[in-house]
């Protein structure tokens, strides 16, 4: 059988099982009236056992989180919030939404997370937060964050978006991402490592920071008094069904993280030692979950990264480009050459499938393609 006619290996899907289907099958028959909330409680309470966090609010989405955190921590116009260049737009745009001010950070080569002497030099008398983005399911240098963060009087977000189920080790303490800052967000798009469909996780240690979110969430409503609104506020709030299904995800954490693992670890046994790329890194610091497996190319070495995924996109294998950097855009523009790796991986970094459902014979053939891939001559630019 031809390449051509194999069947497509995607960068990403879920994992759906007779639970989840059961779980929303009976929030969609039973969940309503008195019972409207009742996989919502369940779910919350549930991750914040997983995280290691107290108050946890279910959202439409991690960008509706990330705005209402900022919001809770004080940000408004006037104030610098400290992005890394490498992520999802997300993470600066909600910072806009408050009228504030991303300032971005260059990443470090490794990790490809917020580089802290990069950040240690960013922060001005206007910053306020720190947003470290737990890139691709790799855990930021929090150590280093926390401390350059508490020295300057900084508030603390983590961006924890892609990375549920990780952990950093803090002090000799290995905790979990979420758990680490003032407050966390998490993401369960279509793609991440529990689902919803679309949504969201705000999570906190500090009730203040909660209670906050969850009254501006609620349209800033007066709750003793029924309908009387005191200020302008928002609605990022997640259905009973979608928690329905995130509850029965979130029971099955171990075994997704433990396929991406498994996923990364195959293509480590292949990749390792190849001339010309760098595989996600691996440090005594953290324990990621390579939501992404991911590869970025040595340019002086191979063919550029349009060359090598049009070679796989041709075998049917599906890949993602690494985020370009934030400061690139024409909303965000800085001077270029700010940000030199973020650049770089933007340039050449690339997704590899890492769905759920991909087996070992999957990523054979992914790695084989990837290696013809290398193996061809580099094509000039026109």
């Amino acid at each position: 059988m031809s390449n051509q006619k194999e069947k497509p290996i995607l960068t990403a899907g879920p994992s759906i099982t007779k639970l989840e289907m059961d779980y929303v099958a009976d929030a969609v028959a039973h969940g309503w009236n008195q019972d409207w909330n009742l996989y919502l409680e369940r779910f919350q309470r549930a991750f914040g056992e997983v995280t290691d966090t107290r108050y946890n609010m279910a959202t439409s989405s991690c960008t509706g989180a990330l705005h209402l955190a900022l919001l809770a921590l004080g940000v408004g116009p006037g104030d610098d919030v400290l992005v890394p260049e490498t992520t999802w737009v997300a993470t600066a745009s909600a910072v806009r939404y408050c009228g504030a001010n991303p300032v971005f950070v260059d990443v470090q080569p490794d990790t490809w997370c917020m580089d802290p002497d990069r950040l240690l030099a960013a922060i001005t008398p206007r910053s306020k937060v720190v947003v470290p983005v737990h890139l691709y399911g790799q855990p930021a240098d929090m150590g280093r964050i926390l401390a350059i963060a508490k020295a300057h009087g900084l508030k603390v977000m983590e961006d924890a978006a892609p990375a549920l189920g990780a952990t950093v080790l803090v002090d000799g303490v290995e905790r979990p991402v979420g758990s680490l800052g003032d407050v966390a967000c998490f993401s369960f798009q279509g793609a991440k490592i529990i689902t919803t469909g679309e949504g969201g996780m705000l999570v906190t240690n500090n009730q203040a920071i909660y209670d906050r979110a969850s009254f501006l969430n609620d349209h800033a409503r007066d709750r003793a008094s029924g309908f009387q609104i005191l200020e302008v506020g928002y609605k990022y709030k997640m259905s009973n069904i979608q928690a329905a299904l995130g509850l029965a995800q979130l029971e099955r954490l171990d075994e997704l993280v433990g396929q991406k693992r498994r996923i990364m670890g195959w293509y480590s046994d292949r990749l390792s030692g190849l001339d010309g790329i760098l595989l996600n890194a691996d440090n005594a610091w953290s324990r990621p979950i390579f939501w992404m497996s991911s590869v970025v190319l040595d340019e002086t070495v191979t063919p550029s990264r349009e060359q090598v995924t049009r070679h796989l996109k041709e075998l049917g294998i599906d890949t993602r480009p690494f985020f370009p950097p934030l400061s690139s855009f024409p909303m965000f523009r800085t001077p270029a050459g700010s940000a030199p790796v973020a650049s770089r991986i933007g340039r050449a970094g690339i997704n590899l499938p890492s769905g759920h459902s991909l087996t070992e014979a999957d990523i054979d053939r992914v790695c084989r393609g990837l290696r013809s891939a290398l193996a061809a001559r580099p094509v000039a630019a026109a």
